[in-house]
């Protein structure tokens, strides 16, 4: 279509300019939904749509870097916290490229955009969202959002979910997260209408109630006879999986075709139990409130890979902030380009998610995009490192006599820590398990110590998403 195409090439003249306008993105968007609906297929021309490009030209890939990077150093300079840095270390954004960007530019840590957010907002901006993390890995981080924005999330969600995941208006998506997480809740909410899809917003309700949900029939025209997406975190997940492998649901139970998940580490423990309780496909992929649009996905053998348009991406020791050797373990930190983002602007904000950096070359079909392995944890000091939460999920999740979500702790030091973990009933054939399954998986533990109650945990556990349960009126009131 003729305006489809003069939309794609306005799209394309915002990025090289350093601003992408909504409208163009929005057009895009609305026009690929009608293609897919009257044909089926998105056809060819559609690796061009944005976020869909596999860039590998370095030559390419190096001039995007230098031009995002100046173009938001100097967006950055309109806020009150970069205006002072600049001014104190010299920085002038004209001169920066992705060789000295390193040296120049300190790296954000999240503590300071929670102690002031209002000092990342560009003076040009036009705030409309305050957007809040849910906090369950320390105090919510703020990050404000303008509506234009929020359009273009809108805009990139629509193609991401029409391309990648095949939604489409015969869908009815189920939304299981806490309505805390309010710039998620509206982007779904926003694209589910692009595409015409139903969209339940559930909210973090009880999980019995949530399966009673994804089971009762529609009977709605023109959609599916049951919901067939559904969208939470891992830790609701696992709740999820928890009461109904006691409850001794079946996937034909359900009409489901497809779990997303994300916000905090997916096993892959969990994910075959999942996929064994609802029979749809479970997947996942990084992204925060802070760094949105910049985040990344997976290719076929399991890297996390970020396309190079929305963000500079660069893994960093978590004590010395220097780049990380091959092999060793790295916090993500990301700078979000002002094309994207236009109100809350950071430069090389730590997200405190660790993951490993891959050995090369990479031979993958993503192999030309910065690349690490999944998300290992949160950095919350040498334990987190020396025992990432990744492997004891994958310990903990596969045992069925340990209840989902799991809920442990560490305690003692790199050397020789102690994993306690809460159980329903401690056995000695099931710490002998626990203990077997360790080795296994490499992991070396001063021991293993089971409870039978949470609060006999020494430590207090990490709070999950779960826990932001929200009350409702259904038990009583009217039923799915």
């Amino acid at each position: 279509m003729f305006g489809s195409a003069v939309s794609q090439v306005r799209y394309g003249f915002g990025l090289l300019r350093g601003r992408v306008r909504p409208q163009p993105l929005s057009r895009i968007s609305r026009d690929l939904v009608r293609t897919l609906a009257e044909f089926g297929t998105p056809g060819e021309d559609a690796a061009l749509l944005p976020g869909q490009g596999r860039v590998a030209d370095a030559g390419i890939l190096h001039a995007q870097a230098a031009r995002g990077l100046r173009a938001t150093a100097k967006a950055a300079g309109r806020t009150a916290y970069y205006r002072r840095v600049f001014e104190e270390l010299g920085i002038k954004p004209d001169e920066l490229t992705p060789e000295n960007w390193a040296q120049r530019v300190p790296v954000t840590p999240k503590q300071a955009l929670r102690g002031m957010p209002a000092a990342f907002v560009s003076d040009r901006a036009k705030p409309s969202l305050m957007a809040m993390t849910t906090g369950t890995t320390g105090g919510p981080t703020v990050v404000w959002f303008s509506a234009d924005e929020l359009e273009i999330f809108a805009g990139l969600g629509t193609i991401s979910s029409s391309l990648a995941e095949g939604l489409r208006a015969r869908d009815v998506i189920a939304y299981a997260n806490s309505s805390r997480a309010s710039l998620t809740l509206l982007s779904a909410a926003a694209l589910a209408e692009r595409i015409g899809a139903g969209f339940v917003p559930l909210g973090a309700i009880d999980p019995a109630l949530t399966l009673e949900h994804l089971a009762a029939p529609l009977m709605l025209p023109g959609k599916a006879p049951q919901i067939t997406r559904l969208l939470c975190s891992p830790s609701y997940l696992a709740a999820l999986v928890g009461v109904a492998e006691a409850e001794g649901w079946q996937p034909a139970d359900f009409g489901l075709e497809r779990i997303q998940v994300g916000g905090e580490i997916f096993s892959e423990a969990l994910k075959s139990r999942a996929e064994a309780v609802f029979g749809a496909g479970v997947h996942t992929g990084y992204m925060t409130t802070e760094i949105m649009p910049a985040g990344g996905g997976y290719c076929a053998q399991g890297h996390l890979h970020f396309p190079p348009e929305f963000g500079y991406v660069e893994f960093l020791r978590p004590d010395t902030w220097e780049p990380a050797d091959p092999g060793e373990i790295a916090v993500i930190v990301v700078t979000p380009y002002s094309a994207y983002r236009t109100c809350t602007t950071l430069l090389r904000y730590a997200t405190g998610d660790l993951v490993r950096v891959l050995d090369g070359p990479l031979t993958c079909e993503l192999a030309s995009l910065s690349a690490c392995s999944d998300i290992l944890g949160r950095h919350t000091g040498p334990l987190s490192i020396a025992v990432p939460a990744r492997s004891v999920l994958e310990l903990l999740e596969s045992e069925r006599a340990v209840p989902l979500p799991t809920r442990y702790c560490l305690t003692g030091d790199a050397e020789g820590p102690l994993l306690h973990v809460a159980v329903q009933r401690s056995t000695p054939a099931l710490l002998a398990r626990l203990e077997d399954r360790a080795k296994h998986l490499g992991l070396e533990f001063g021991g293993i110590v089971l409870h039978e109650r949470v609060h006999d945990l020494p430590v207090a556990p990490t709070p999950l998403r779960s826990d932001l349960r929200e009350h409702s009126f259904d038990r009583t009131g009217v039923r799915p």
